[in-house]
């Protein structure tokens, strides 16, 4: 009799896993965006199953960890995400499709937390994620007990919502796509021209209103022509990429970038004077002079010419004027440069 109350029960906590994950599986298949699919999923499983962490390691360069830092993501998506290099993942997790359990030797798995958390955990499961048959990264839960995902136990329902959340994956990924692309150039992965012109408006009504420099840096590189002739258009559009990761990087949260057409880019720069903005232009000239992009053993130098204008100036009053200004000032530049080349 005793045994046969010990099966009743244990059925019964059978059947309480399985609508458990089968209400995470619910919740999250209509989900259409990485930030609200990750946040879900992982609050539910805290939630359901009482797992003190849970987390998303993704594997940089991967499809999906592009998009994820191109689209901006909620302070608790960056939370519960980490991004790794590949070695390092595929040293850790392997390549099989099954979930890992480990509760000893933990040390060399905290590569896969989270940066800047550390966390005190005895045992950690591991549940590969696949985006159209490639690995991508890894749903993990951890927790305090050694003995909650000890070596040996039954993973297969960790593997089941691991393929439920690949297939989710894949339409978010889908959706993702379009509606990065609404917003941005494809190739350089920066602003486009007309989300450009929104914000541009946008920001010059909140100076004006508020009574705060606003400045505009118009750019486009040098000889750009020259490298497509003698390079290809191949090169010349590695050369576009090139250019925007560096402005990209040497920017400031608060600046918008966007490729406004061809090799020319226009820099929005709230808060910040002609004078303050001439600076950053100038470090970022600097910057790029002195690293050539190097190609199958070509060094292509990179340089760039510029115009500076700022809503305080007189007769100022639209972003069309604002932006002219600087183009214009960007064509006399280059005018200088060939008179005096």
């Amino acid at each position: 009799m005793t045994d046969i109350a010990a099966i009743i029960e244990r059925l019964k906590k059978n059947e309480e896993i399985t609508r458990k994950f089968h209400e995470i599986e619910t919740r999250i298949l209509t989900i259409l965006d990485f930030g609200a699919l990750f946040e879900v999923l992982l609050a539910q499983i805290r939630e359901k199953f009482k797992v003190p962490y849970a987390w998303i390691s993704m594997i940089a360069s991967s499809e999906v960890s592009s998009l994820i830092q191109s689209l901006e993501s909620s302070d608790t998506l960056k939370e519960r995400l980490n991004i790794l290099d590949r070695e390092a993942f595929f040293q850790l997790v392997g390549s099989g499709r099954k979930p890992l359990l480990i509760n000893d030797n933990l040390k060399p798995y905290y590569k896969l937390l989270p940066k800047d958390h550390k966390y005190f955990i005895k045992s950690i499961a591991i549940a590969p994620i696949f985006l159209d048959g490639e690995m991508i990264g890894s749903l993990n839960q951890a927790d305090f007990s050694a003995k909650r995902f000890q070596p040996g136990i039954d993973t297969s329902r960790l593997e089941q919502l691991a393929v439920k959340v690949s297939l989710c994956l894949s339409n978010v990924t889908a959706h993702e796509k379009i509606r990065f692309l609404a917003y941005h150039d494809p190739l350089t992965r920066l602003l486009n021209r007309r989300v450009m012109e929104s914000v541009l408006k946008r920001e010059l009504n909140r100076s004006k209103r508020y009574g705060s420099p606003l400045s505009v840096v118009f750019v486009d590189l040098d000889e750009f022509k020259a490298v497509n002739d003698r390079y290809g258009h191949d090169r010349g559009d590695l050369l576009l990429e090139y250019v925007a990761k560096n402005f990209l990087e040497m920017s400031r949260d608060s600046d918008v970038i966007a490729r406004f057409a061809g090799d020319e880019f226009v820099f929005i720069l709230p808060e910040t004077s002609g004078q303050n903005a001439e600076m950053l232009i100038k470090r970022i000239k600097d910057h790029l002079s002195s690293r050539p992009l190097s190609i199958g053993g070509n060094a292509i130098p990179v340089s760039i010419s510029f115009g500076v204008a700022s809503s305080h100036e007189p007769g100022i009053d639209t972003w069309a004027k604002l932006l002219k200004c600087a183009d214009e000032r960007l064509y006399r530049e280059k005018a200088h440069k060939k008179a005096n080349a």
